[in-house]
């Protein structure tokens, strides 16, 4: 069965063009969500639920289903494991298609690279940072507010709480503190 699913974004507010893509895709049933907001997506969750193996999801563009590419690779895995397909009109890709590497692996492999560039250009900018003399990483605690915190850690009169709201040192930061 052609399922249909859209939500509004910036550019289709409404869904109009969305609904004529997949109306001239012969959906049988169209789940439509009333808000763009990933907290607010019900009718995705119904829509899921629903699959049956054999099934496919028809979507205007791939932005329309998911949020993110990690959004887009969970839903793609649980897609497959439901033996349903995708069939995303924008980009001419329908995973019901067989014939070579399976679209979910290629997108996987996408936010994994995705992931390494972030990291290394994150890498990279602290290493120039740290060249150029610039402290990298949180603000220390001032030595002062440390002090008073483990003082009144060491009385036992204070409760964590009570060190934390009057010096602003974490629990965590504290026993790092004490752990030294």
């Amino acid at each position: 069965m052609l399922i249909g699913y859209m939500r509004p974004y910036h550019d289709d507010q409404t869904c109009d063009s969305q609904l004529i893509e997949l109306r001239k895709s012969n959906c049988v049933e169209i789940f439509a969500e009333e808000y763009s907001s990933a907290k607010n997506r019900k009718y995705l969750k119904n829509m899921l639920d629903s699959l049956k193996k054999g099934d496919k999801v028809v979507i205007a563009k791939l932005f329309s289903l998911a949020d993110s590419t990690h959004h887009l690779v969970e839903l793609l895995e649980l897609i497959e494991e439901k033996g349903a397909y995708i069939k995303s009109i924008k980009e001419e890709l329908d995973t019901s298609d067989g014939s070579g590497y399976p679209f979910s692996h290629i997108v996987k492999h996408l936010v994994e690279f995705q992931s390494d560039v972030i990291s290394e250009n994150t890498k990279k900018g602290l290493c120039k940072a740290q060249q150029k003399g610039v402290t990298t990483g949180r603000p220390r605690k001032p030595d002062e507010n440390v002090q008073r915190a483990i003082i009144m850690y060491d009385s036992k009169k204070y409760s964590l709480a009570e060190i934390r709201d009057k010096t602003g040192i974490s629990k965590t930061t504290l026993y790092r503190y004490l752990e030294n």
